[in-house]
């Protein structure tokens, strides 16, 4: 391509570093760029919700005009802010590979709670104006607050200094790009798993005239094929509930392992508690029309739920079984003895880490009151262990939350992290050890049953539509004397629990993530 490319851009340092940043992809095949800056109505209106402003395209209508009438030749926009459907005559000609689409929570430090989900202090007023957002977080912290917040990154985080806020929450992929130093505030990173961002966070879209072929061809050279198939799944679902970019709407999709894995949380409005979807396929195809059909207002779900451990009336799960009048039937069927009294304290000085892999190890290992070495870290297994530890003022170093359910996975991470370091593992007698298998010979370990479990003797049969196992213990206290019925269907918490279900023969879904969020998905998702 001989011809100079004109780039047309927003001017804040974010839209400036991504217009840059495919100038220099284009240097780098040989093709010169220059950039124009162009205002856009998101722009110039700082005082109106993101909601109130008219129309889907108010950061990106100005620089459409402008590729139209010719005064520019391509535009690059944040995918996640485009409709998604191009105005006639322009085209997404290639997209970037994609920065991290994870949310962060920047707390001001003297709002910091670590006993809390989210490390935040109670009632605390979250700067944010996104409805996607604001109904995510109420679900997992119904006690917070919100206040709009507008301008660029820049000035967001002054106010977060000036203390407008106790927190604010911004797309990772924007922080990262400029390199803003947030060294004087706590930083949450929310995984896309954990709070589902807006379809195509973290990609660039590079905007052309239709007619404009040669430069088309041009541009292949830079395009992200990959990300492209995933992201179209993201839009896809979009479009289908012709939401914009203020509609609390989330999708993710990736693929790994040769599997497309899509998540969506979806809710009426900012203060409604949200629906989510986890579905995998082996193609990408009909992903999106299959989400949409999980919504539709006439889909039957169990009338009631049987699950086989305590359930708190504020926790995630009994909000959802609130919004869907869903009965629960909610009771452990063993019961833990502590197995050691007191902890000895020269073997908590020797370890480098302490790995969890349940809540009742948590729980039993600090009864003891354990004197826990500035240096030494903790790891555990999923989100539900990582919410039981923030309860003695704790936060996990190594979670494997992004895995899910994948203890092989999990382990193998793990294993790298700690290699060569002693590793302390309080734990059930019996337990699989599944993560301690998976160290390499030069890790040390030190093994310390904590307590037992002993199943009931006698245990009432549930009639619930949906029968919810945690653990292979409560498996077999359940079976021993029941027999599922024709009709209830079976969600197992973890692979161990899977496997006890899988070797009687039964059919089973197995939540991705094993926690309150991934088994709402689960519910939420079951076919009838």
């Amino acid at each position: 391509m001989n011809r100079k490319l004109i780039i047309g851009t927003r001017g804040s340092e974010l839209a400036l570093w991504q217009a840059n940043f495919v100038k220099d992809r284009l240097a780098e095949i040989g093709v010169v760029a220059e950039l124009k800056i162009i205002k856009t109505q998101g722009d110039i209106i700082q005082h109106l919700r993101l909601d109130k402003l008219e129309g889907k395209g108010f950061f990106t209508k100005e620089l459409e005009e402008e590729l139209l009438s010719g005064q520019i030749d391509l535009a690059v926009h944040s995918h996640k802010d485009l409709p998604t459907v191009n105005p006639p005559g322009l085209i997404i000609a290639a997209v970037s590979e994609r920065e991290d689409p994870s949310e962060v929570l920047i707390i001001h430090k003297d709002c910091v709670d670590i006993s809390k989900k989210l490390s935040i202090k109670h009632a605390a007023t979250i700067g944010t104006s996104s409805n996607r957002r604001k109904a995510q977080l109420l679900s997992i912290r119904p006690d917070l607050e919100f206040d709009d917040l507008r301008g660029n990154l820049q000035t967001r985080v002054q106010k977060l200094r000036d203390e407008k806020y106790d927190a604010i929450m911004l797309a990772k992929a924007g922080v990262s790009r400029i390199n803003m130093d947030l060294s004087d505030f706590h930083i949450e990173d929310l995984s896309p798993i954990m709070l589902v961002p807006a379809p195509a966070q973290g990609v660039l879209a590079i905007q052309i005239r239709e007619s404009d072929q040669e430069l088309f061809e041009t541009l292949q050279q830079i395009h992200d094929a990959a990300v492209a198939e995933t992201i179209a799944v993201e839009r896809k679902v979009l479009n289908l509930f012709d939401a914009g970019c203020h509609a609390p709407l989330g999708s993710y999709c990736r693929k790994k392992d040769g599997k497309f894995q899509s998540w969506t949380s979806i809710a009426d409005t900012n203060e409604d508690f949200p629906d989510r979807v986890f579905m995998e396929a082996e193609s990408s195809e009909g992903m999106a029309e299959k989400i949409f059909a999980k919504y539709q207002k006439d889909r039957k779900l169990p009338a009631s739920v049987f699950i086989t451990r305590d359930l708190d009336e504020n926790a995630y799960l009994a909000q959802f079984f609130k919004k869907h009048n869903i009965t629960a039937d909610a009771r452990s069927l063993i019961r833990i003895f502590p197995t050691i009294n007191k902890l000895d304290s020269f073997i908590l000085k020797r370890a480098d880490w302490i790995f969890f892999n349940s809540r009742n190890a948590i729980e039993h290992f600090f009864k003891l009151e354990p004197l826990i070495l500035k240096k030494t870290k903790i790891a555990v297994l999923g989100r539900g262990s990582e919410e039981t530890l923030r309860k003695f003022n704790r936060k996990a170093d190594f979670t494997g939350d992004h895995l899910g359910i994948n203890t092989e996975g999990i382990g193998a991470e793990f294993a790298k992290l700690v290699a060569g370091q002693t590793v302390l593992f309080p734990r059930a007698e019996g337990s699989l050890q599944t993560i301690r298998k998976a160290l390499t010979e030069d890790t040390k370990v030190i093994d310390m049953p904590i307590y037992e479990t002993v199943i009931e003797e006698e245990v009432d049969k549930s009639n619930a539509d949906v029968l919810v196992f945690t653990s292979p213990s409560n498996v077999e206290a359940y079976f021993r004397e029941n027999l599922v019925d024709p009709g209830q269907k079976i969600i197992c918490i973890g692979n161990s629990t899977a496997k006890a279900i899988e070797e009687m023969g039964l059919k089973y879904t197995l939540p991705y993530s094993p926690d309150e969020i991934g088994l709402a998905e689960a519910i939420f998702g079951l076919d009838y």
